[in-house]
């Protein structure tokens, strides 16, 4: 393993630091000013160093020599992901800005709790070991992100529909990112070369709706002193989004029928009928058919937007997307404000999971936002979630939690494409459709984790009852054995993906294989 490095004029602190690491068996290498770290670093690029490079760096902020931010900043160049904690006895908000501004990983003020120095730089020797697998490195954004079986299904869908014209019906809660998927319709389809023109028919007045879609003539009402063309013509040889079609006013939905139905319309105050070359895809995030049922939307209008209809899972039915997401998202925020992207720690990404996400991706990309702004360290812990998260109770491990009960808003649609309302999936088996009701109706239903973690009480009492020792490391062996042995059979020994799927890193996984004894494939072609 690589050493720590420490970098402190006071030979006090070099000590106690050098002597407690020991004890957690953490190598350590001290340096007495910022020049021998340079030097060594040096060194290290030459390829003429005897020794390793750092792991982490811990270095004071004011030396003879040299400062510790002029070093971060130095570092930081030579070695873009090291880890560095800045320590000071001078506990200014100058200090701490400035150690942030420039990288630092964590600041740690001077006199300092030695365990929880240890804490911390165990913290930082397990970020620089993590190799995030799910890390977006791309220069290029991609459309959309998704491992989730719900999400598989949405891209097969749009996979199908890429040589075809038809209209699409997305539905979906709030914020599950409807508009992307219509995006990425428009762009894999035959009329990608065209514009793209998105609408949201609820937040836009009705009296101002008719002219926004089918354009005016001069003179067609009060203030129309010019001829104006409307999205369908804005559109044309395109696509036009329609969202929340479901809230468009009834006397409109007649008017779209005609378009749809005939290929043509007219203007607010035309008599010459505007062919329409374009292809339409909606999205609601309402029961279109209880809709129908209740009067307030067309029935002929409903069939002809549903030749296929796409259901968008919420964030809750695809948990195992949040870590990648969220990774995704602070790399956005952090962008946008110009700042060193900002990293999130396993239990925070594991209390983010368990979150029920009321407003899907789009309430943990203002999440991400708020904690690239909030969060008081470079590396984010469940304490720095924002109290939305912090306060809101945790989703169980049953059914709901897992992603399987489809939202109120559409009950009937599972996620996949459905041509003319006929599901390509099977439904939901029976057996799972009352802890289904029940968790969405609120009622407690016995967890999984329940039992097993009575049992894990079960064998710690009795490891510990009849007097042996290493229970922890007996236990922790075993454990962490089950959990990979499992991700790999289901990766059918691919490591990269076991460890995606784990939440660890490509690195960690490979070590602990070699430290747990498994038998685990180890052809790099197929394992990576």
């Amino acid at each position: 393993m690589k050493p720590i490095w420490i970098v402190d004029d006071d030979p006090s602190i070099r000590f106690v630091l050098e002597k407690a690491l020991a004890r957690e068996n953490l190598p350590t290498r001290s340096f007495t000013h910022p020049r021998e770290v340079l030097d060594a670093l040096a060194q290290l690029g030459a390829g003429e160093a005897e020794l390793p490079g750092p792991q982490v760096l811990v270095s004071d902020i004011r030396m003879p020599g040299g400062s510790g931010l002029q070093l971060l900043e130095k570092v930081h160049a030579l070695q873009p992901g090291l880890p560095v904690i800045i320590m000071t006895a001078y506990s200014d908000l100058d200090s701490a800005v400035s150690a942030f501004q420039r990288g630092a990983f964590e600041y740690l003020p001077k006199p300092f709790d030695l365990p929880k120095a240890v804490e911390l730089i165990r913290r930082a020797v397990q970020e620089s070991q993590r190799e995030d697998v799910a890390q977006v490195t791309q220069d290029v954004a991609p459309e959309m992100l998704g491992q989730a079986p719900a999400m598989q299904d949405v891209f097969r869908a749009i996979g199908r529909l890429s040589q075809s014209q038809v209209t699409v019906l997305i539905t979906g809660e709030s914020g599950s990112g409807k508009e992307l998927v219509a995006r990425a319709l428009h762009k894999h389809s035959p009329v990608a070369g065209g514009p793209f023109v998105a609408i949201n028919t609820a937040a836009i007045p009705k009296d101002l709706l008719e002219s926004e879609l089918f354009g005016h003539e001069r003179g067609a009402f009060t203030g129309a002193q010019t001829q104006r063309r409307g999205r369908f013509e804005q559109a044309e040889g395109g696509t036009l989004f329609l969202d929340e079609i479901g809230d468009m006013p009834f006397d409109l939905q007649t008017r779209l029928l005609r378009v749809l139905s005939d290929g043509q319309f007219y203007r607010v105050g035309g008599h010459a009928a505007v062919k329409a070359h374009v292809r339409v895809i909606a999205a609601t995030h309402q029961n279109l058919e209880q809709r129908v049922k209740d009067g307030v939307f067309r029935e002929d209008l409903f069939h002809r937007l549903n030749v296929i209809r796409l259901r968008l899972p919420a964030l809750r039915e695809r948990a195992e997307d949040v870590p990648m997401l969220t990774r995704h998202f602070l790399q956005v925020s952090a962008r946008q404000l110009g700042v060193e992207p900002k990293r999130i720690d396993d239990a925070a990404l594991a209390r983010l999971g368990r979150f029920a996400f009321p407003g899907n991706v789009r309430q943990l990309e203002n999440i991400c936002h708020w904690l690239t702004v909030m969060a008081p360290a470079q590396v984010i812990s469940v304490q720095d979630l924002p109290p939305e998260v912090l306060e809101a109770p945790l989703l169980g491990s049953g059914a709901v939690a897992a992603g399987s009960a489809p939202p109120a808003a559409d009950p009937a649609v599972p996620p996949a494409i459905l041509p003319t309302g006929q599901p390509l999936a099977d439904p939901m088996p029976a057996p799972m459709l009352a802890p289904v009701a029940a968790a969405a109706n609120g009622l407690s239903q016995p967890s999984e984790s329940s039992a097993w973690e009575q049992a894990l009480d079960n064998e710690v009492h009795a490891l510990l009852a009849s007097g042996q020792g290493e229970v922890w490391d007996r236990l922790m062996h075993r454990f962490e054995s089950r959990l990979i042995r499992a991700a790999l059979g289901t990766t059918h020994g691919r490591r990269m993906e076991a460890a995606q799927r784990l939440g660890i890193g490509r690195n960690t996984i490979t070590r602990k294989i070699q430290e747990l004894g498994l038998d685990a494939p180890d052809d790099s072609k197929n394992s990576f």
